[in-house]
């Protein structure tokens, strides 16, 4: 597999190809989502938000191989407390963060709207919606203390880059429920200035 791998990109490519051979549904999240739909950028990790039970962690590992470190006790137990833990893919010594999906209202409209993007000719996976991609991010910044300028310039580029292509509507339905409006809005004024 290594010689398959040359860069986060493919790496993710044969993460979310051992999730389809296991049976586990998922989406691409993070910064590599985020790059993927705005500016480009180099990132340290790759995030996955998975929909798993603990019956197919074997499996899942299984799938992934001894090119990738998983501790299926943690991973068995972040899923039972539907939180997140991480892989690593060896040879890179690069960390996969696994977030299982929850049960709040956005979790399951975010995973719902997850869309299969080809991101190398002839392979795609799911990605999460831009849209999702900036409510989250929001979200994190909102979260981080309102300090994190690369999480709010993910944001800006991806509202740049999709400009007339967002649903626009759904940004504002879940804005207020998440308490970030104030921060779509200073967003937004900054991606029109660009």
């Amino acid at each position: 597999m290594p010689s398959e791998i040359a860069d986060v990109v493919d790496l993710a490519l044969a993460v979310a190809a051992a999730f389809d051979r296991s049976g586990v549904p998922y989406f691409l999240g993070g910064s590599l989502a985020s790059s993927l739909q705005g500016e480009p950028r180099a990132t340290n990790d790759i995030d996955f938000v998975i929909e798993i039970d603990e019956a197919r962690i074997a499996r899942l590992s299984a799938e992934l191989g001894t090119d990738f470190d998983v501790d299926e006790t943690s991973l068995a137990e972040a899923v039972r407390k539907r939180g997140s833990w991480n892989i690593f893919f060896l040879p890179f010594v690069t960390k996969i963060d696994l977030f299982v999906k929850g049960d709040a209202p956005f979790d399951q409209s975010e995973f719902s709207r997850r869309r299969t993007v080809e991101v190398r000719p002839g392979k795609a996976l799911y990605l999460k919606s831009p849209e999702d991609s900036v409510l989250r991010k929001l979200r994190w910044y909102v979260d981080g203390g309102r300090v994190s300028a690369r999480q709010l310039r993910d944001v800006v580029e991806i509202l740049r880059v999709n400009a007339g292509r967002l649903d626009e509507g759904y940004l504002d339905q879940w804005a207020e429920p998440l308490a970030i409006a104030d921060e779509l809005r200073r967003a937004r004024d900054r991606a029109a200035a660009r």
